[in-house]
């Protein structure tokens, strides 16, 4: 039995947040296997984001809160100090890095070789060898060469991609799951404190996906089904995991 676990965003820092992870993941699975052109898609898309909105602010703002509340964890009984420790070692180096880092992928914007890759990926097909004949070059260099290049590429991102990564980890831990039931394929819930992240565990075996909504202290979850493409009418369990 195949679980999926679907997240849904309840703010725009979150959503920026993962959106940020999941190019991260692509990245790392371009560095860990030939995706040939491909691999040029999520970091086009990073190098993007990157220009587009400066999180580099919002992040350490975001460090600073987590290490206070760590500390404050550390004289309550029933934590456990060493994976606190750790994980405010790790929030500092990355809050470190941070601090003194260039702006994310500036140095790529100044890569003549990309520059041009990046004009024409923009356009439907325009990756052929007569539009872009320096990527048929690049592509027929050594596996093992075009690896170092592209982990140089994607090293210029490790300072905002690794402590993002820490804080979304931070985040879906404070919640453990709960098995719930949706009658007629609908949940509703509530929570007194602000959520930032919803998550929904679910068999793949049961033929249907979540989607969900909310903000803040409210959030509803319809499970559709996937054959149909319509909203299920069965009772549906699931697990459920609330993040503040």
């Amino acid at each position: 039995m195949t679980e999926l676990i679907y997240e849904q965003p309840l703010n725009e820092k979150i959503r920026s947040y993962l959106r940020l992870e999941y190019l991260a993941q692509q990245l790392q699975a371009n560095l860990d296997h030939d995706h040939q052109h491909r691999c040029f898609y999520p970091l086009f898309s990073l190098c993007e984001l990157s220009e587009r909105c400066d999180y580099r602010g919002e992040v350490l703002k975001d460090l600073d809160r987590q290490l206070f509340a760590l500390s404050k964890w550390q004289s309550l009984p029933s934590i456990n100090d060493e994976q606190i420790e750790l994980y405010i070692s790790k929030l500092s180096a990355a809050r470190d890095v941070l601090q003194v880092a260039q702006r994310t992928g500036h140095q790529l914007k100044q890569d003549r070789f990309l520059t041009a890759l990046r004009q024409r990926f923009n356009m439907p097909g325009a990756s052929c060898n007569f539009d872009l004949p320096q990527l048929h070059y690049w592509l027929a260099k050594p596996w093992e060469d075009r690896q170092a290049e592209y982990q140089d590429w994607v090293s210029h991102f490790a300072s905002l991609l690794s402590p993002v990564k820490l804080l979304l980890d931070l985040t879906r831990q404070t919640t453990e799951y709960q098995i719930k039931q949706a009658s007629g394929g609908f949940y509703q819930g509530n929570s007194e404190q602000a959520l930032s992240l919803i998550r929904v565990k679910l068999s793949a075996d049961l033929g249907c996906y979540p989607t969900i909504s909310g903000h803040r202290n409210r959030y509803a979850i319809h499970f559709v089904q996937f054959d149909q493409q319509k909203h299920s009418d069965q009772t549906v369990e699931f697990e459920l995991a609330t993040c503040p």
